[in-house]
């Protein structure tokens, strides 16, 4: 089975300019947990999810360091708090966002959608066409579809 017989083709997107309020707003209205996003020429550049905004409620997490001598060495987590920093300041899509979206086409296999999903601990994969998002699969498309082969 490929992805483009189960996608949703009717997909909710949020625009790069949108603010947290319009995006949390879109979600709740529309009962869903994360939304492709896309430029003013309807181009994917990034995807924003409820993670993403409860970012706006919370203080980043602490690095691991080391403290040898007075001077501190940062052991891990460095990168994360500058991304959880960042998303605590912002106040549009585009700076809020995840712009290294993983994506698939419409001939990819449910198979692979899944292996991506799990692989990658994302709940929704854009299917995409020259840029532009044609579909959007979820987890709960993929149980549906195992469900209904039982």
């Amino acid at each position: 089975m490929l992805a483009k017989e189960i996608m949703n083709s009717k997909v909710i997107t949020v625009q790069e300019s949108a603010t947290i309020e319009e995006i949390a707003e879109i979600l709740v209205h529309n009962n869903i947990s994360g939304a492709p996003v896309v430029n003013q020429d309807g181009d994917l550049v990034g995807i924003v999810t409820e993670e993403d905004l409860l970012h706006q409620e919370t203080n980043p997490r602490t690095p691991g360091f080391l403290n040898i001598l007075g001077a501190f060495i940062y052991i891990n987590g460095i990168e994360q708090y500058r991304e959880d920093f960042k998303k605590l300041a912002a106040t549009k899509a585009q700076e809020i966002m995840t712009t290294e979206v993983i994506t698939v086409n419409a001939d990819t296999d449910i198979r692979q959608v899944a292996a991506l999903m799990v692989e990658h601990d994302i709940n929704r994969l854009p299917v995409v066409e020259d840029k532009k998002i044609i579909g959007i699969i979820s987890r709960a498309d993929i149980v549906k579809t195992l469900a209904n082969k039982a």
